[in-house]
């Protein structure tokens, strides 16, 4: 599949996974409009008045994947609508939680659901929209998927979640460590980001027909592109260009942001001391050019980048294990090689 296929697949599908979660959430009781009022205005759907309102509301990444990887399989793309809405749905219910958890103030430019309408509101939205991906879910029955099929979604579901409250605890966990190894940060990622990434494309795969085999081989694929898009971020958030970022230059110095490449620093035996001093207390923009020095002489963006490799030739090896030949020209290796090449 060419870019432009790509781009046209993204195209046809993108508005019906929308339909699909506003369905969802579409209920009509008018006592209780204001706690699904909240949710769309999370979603990007509405204002704080909560009116119709189109905010750009993050890549749909995760549903898109788990299309592609039903077509990819040889299934009918609309028969897995209900799961890339559930777990598009369950992506946002960890950010609403997130953001109270970290404090987070701004969301895509816009106020965080905690700030407008408090912490108390904050948690029973997100913990509406984790029962609500349940509810998406299981709507793969109406669009003719087999029960045992759907049941093994269901399954793969809900380890998915548990994996994203062990990466949600690890986060805040490190948060008050001072040092934390690469190791355990990338355990880390792994339940926070790339756990849904890889359920996303197994449960596509999983309603599309695919064999036991190709599934865990679609997993893989989709795990290791989770951690590949994580590393990538991590990379940016020090060296990326803020005019495409949006982000101060070395926005993640700055927050002391305990990412790969500032993890990798703080435990290298040639410049981890030094890093360790400079990281003792709060980093003022004039301590920047220093640091940035110190990452140099360490090698740290090559260590980020080669791990970010790492991950995309595994994910590249699984896709092919479970395409086979196909797999070259597979929309699936098109959007890992975007994520990739991506600059912001």
């Amino acid at each position: 599949m060419s870019n432009g296929e790509l781009s046209s697949f993204i195209g046809t599908w993108l508005p019906q996974i929308e339909n699909e979660m506003r369905q969802v959430l579409d209920i009509g009781d008018d006592v209780v409009a204001p706690h699904y009022g909240m949710m769309r205005y999370h979603l990007g759907w509405a204002d704080t008045h909560f009116r119709p309102e189109n905010h750009p509301s993050g890549k749909r990444l995760r549903p898109i994947l788990c299309l592609l990887a039903c077509a990819e399989v040889g299934g009918d793309p609309s028969q897995a609508l209900p799961a890339a809405a559930a777990i598009e749905i369950l992506h946002n219910f960890s950010l609403i939680h997130d953001d109270v958890e970290d404090g987070d103030e701004m969301r895509r430019h816009r106020p965080t659901v905690w700030k407008i309408w408090g912490v108390p509101q904050a948690i029973n939205v997100g913990d509406a929209m984790f029962a609500l991906a349940f509810a998406a879910i299981q709507r793969l029955a109406r669009r003719g998927v087999e029960a045992k099929t759907v049941l093994a979604a269901l399954d793969r579901f809900t380890q998915t979640c548990i994996a994203l409250t062990e990466g949600q605890h690890l986060d805040m966990r490190f948060e008050q460590t001072p040092v934390v190894s690469v190791d355990e940060y990338m355990r880390m990622i792994q339940g926070k980001t790339a756990a849904l990434v890889g359920a996303a494309v197994a449960i596509g795969a999983l309603v599309g027909g695919a064999s036991p085999r190709q599934e865990t081989d679609l997993l893989q694929f989709g795990q290791a592109v989770g951690l590949a898009f994580q590393i990538q971020d991590d990379i940016l958030g020090i060296w990326g260009d803020p005019n495409v970022t949006g982000k101060s230059a070395a926005n993640d110095i700055l927050r002391r942001k305990k990412s790969l490449p500032l993890l990798y620093a703080l435990n290298h035996p040639r410049i981890g001391d030094r890093m360790q001093a400079a990281f003792a207390l709060p980093v003022d923009p004039d301590q920047l050019p220093h640091i940035l020095t110190l990452l140099e002489e360490g090698e740290v963006r090559r260590f980020a980048e080669q791990q970010m490799i790492n991950q995309h030739a595994l994910a590249l090896a699984s896709l092919n294990a479970a395409l086979g030949e196909r797999a070259t020209n597979s929309a699936l290796r098109a959007l890992a090689e975007g994520l990739l090449y991506r600059s912001s």
